[in-house]
């Protein structure tokens, strides 16, 4: 990994963190794009690599809490040589966007963020908001329960299954009031940026990577799509992302109905045939994993796998086979259609919530446009979203043509030609987005 660290003179230091079942090799090429445009002598490049692997699968906040002494122990490396970093910027991958984001709450709480200017948050493919696929009724109870079950402690995060020690709320909801040191935190960076598939992308969908309460792309073919200039078709114009194509009247012959079921058969015998192994597979290795990870936890709480964690339990408020597996998971993930919010759900859907909640609910089903439906997501995601976009993001929806696995393509995570498109929405980032 030619393109880590950097020389004494640079001051500015740039953390990559990857996401989850990951590992530093998989940040290697946006270090290399960010190579590409800065000197050694002007940016220092740490790929955070003490969550490798099954590591991740201990929860957002022990992430956070690793990546914070990997943080910590650098800057100390870099005086004692005689370097002084002055300037901060961290980039997160899928899951890493969320343990940056802890990461971030901790910094400040320690001080750190008041020593340094910070200069760029930025991340790809990051579910914000968690991988609960909107869904109604039991659906919603047995896959979005029972999916969180899979992933250890950080499924149940992901999943907002989870309550986060006595605040009674999930993390991710944690994470983003106003009051919290992760939101304090966020806002002392100049600028925030995100790049969210619009297709494609079976492990955290558009709805979530660019905190969303609809998703105007949910039919392609309906849409005309504004791409950045020079970008090629990948990157799409946030300021006028699409137009509106007029809608065709779809043939409904016993020929083009016929073509559609013939297109379908491939993937029915994939399904079939080879989707059960993998999720056995999957299953079977979560079972082995949540195990490992429980073990993990307790040896981290009890302060023996090289993190204090005194340090790190800082209040919350300001006033207070591994490919399979997650071929698995994806398609497990992917073969879940998203449902929207509607007025006949209201009674049913609202009686367990607490009145708050359900007032929210209510003004978002009366905010709902038939054009542009809000997706059925829960009321704790509707309170990210209002929250999170307080932070005034730079959002790029990205177009990945050339391969159906638009997840690991966007930041080229291993070297495949068909993962090239990657290198378009990287190139942009660090040329244009990133402020040195």
């Amino acid at each position: 990994m030619d393109s880590q660290g950097g020389s004494l003179k640079a001051g500015h230091l740039c953390v990559l963190v990857h996401g989850l079942w990951g590992n530093p090799e998989h940040m290697r090429n946006i270090a290399k794009c960010l190579r590409d445009e800065y000197s050694r002598d002007e940016l220092y490049l740490l790929l955070a690599k003490r969550n490798t692997g099954s590591f991740t699968y201990d929860g957002i906040e022990r992430g956070g809490e690793r990546v914070c002494a990997e943080i910590e122990e650098e800057l100390r490396a870099i005086e004692a040589q005689g370097g002084k970093i002055t300037k901060l910027s961290i980039i997160g991958y899928s899951l890493g966007g969320l343990v940056s984001r802890y990461t971030v709450g901790l910094l400040y709480a320690k001080g750190i963020l008041d020593q340094v200017e910070c200069m760029n948050f930025c991340t790809f493919a990051t579910p914000h908001l968690g991988v609960r696929t909107p869904l109604r009724g039991w659906y919603n109870h047995v896959w979005n329960v029972v999916g969180a079950r899979t992933l250890s402690m950080s499924g149940q995060q992901l999943f907002t299954t989870d309550v986060f020690r006595d605040t009674e709320k999930p993390l991710l909801q944690v994470m983003t009031d106003p009051k919290s040191i992760f939101m304090s935190g966020l806002q002392k960076f100049k600028r925030h940026t995100l790049y969210a598939n619009i297709t494609n992308d079976k492990s955290a969908v558009y709805y979530t990577t660019c905190i969303q309460k609809t998703d105007p792309y949910r039919n392609l073919d309906l849409i005309r799509p504004n791409f950045v200039a020079g970008r090629g078709e990948v990157l799409l114009d946030p300021a006028t992302p699409f137009s509106p194509r007029p809608k065709l009247v779809e043939s409904t012959s016993i020929w083009s109905t016929s073509l559609r079921f013939i297109k379908r058969i491939p993937l029915a015998l994939t399904i079939v045939v080879f989707v059960p192994i993998g999720v056995a597979a999957f299953l079977v290795n979560s079972v082995i994993q949540n195990i490992r990870s429980s073990k993990r936890i307790r040896l981290h709480e009890q302060g023996l796998l090289g993190v204090s964690i005194e340090e790190y339990r800082v209040p919350l408020l300001i006033k207070e086979l591994r490919g399979e597996v997650e071929s698995a998971y994806e398609v497990l993930n992917s073969s879940q259609r998203q449902e929207y919010l509607g007025a006949d759900d209201e009674e049913e859907e609202d009686a367990a919530m607490n009145a708050e909640d359900r007032k929210m609910m209510t003004r978002e089903r009366r905010l709902s446009q038939p054009t542009q439906p809000t997706l059925a997501l829960a009321p704790c995601q509707f309170d990210m979203i209002r929250n999170l976009d307080t932070l005034g993001w730079r959002k790029y929806p990205v177009w990945i043509h050339n391969t159906g696995h638009a997840h690991g393509a966007i930041i080229a995570r291993i070297d495949k030609r068909r993962y090239d498109e990657g290198f378009i929405v990287m190139g942009h980032y660090a040329e244009v987005e990133f402020l040195l």
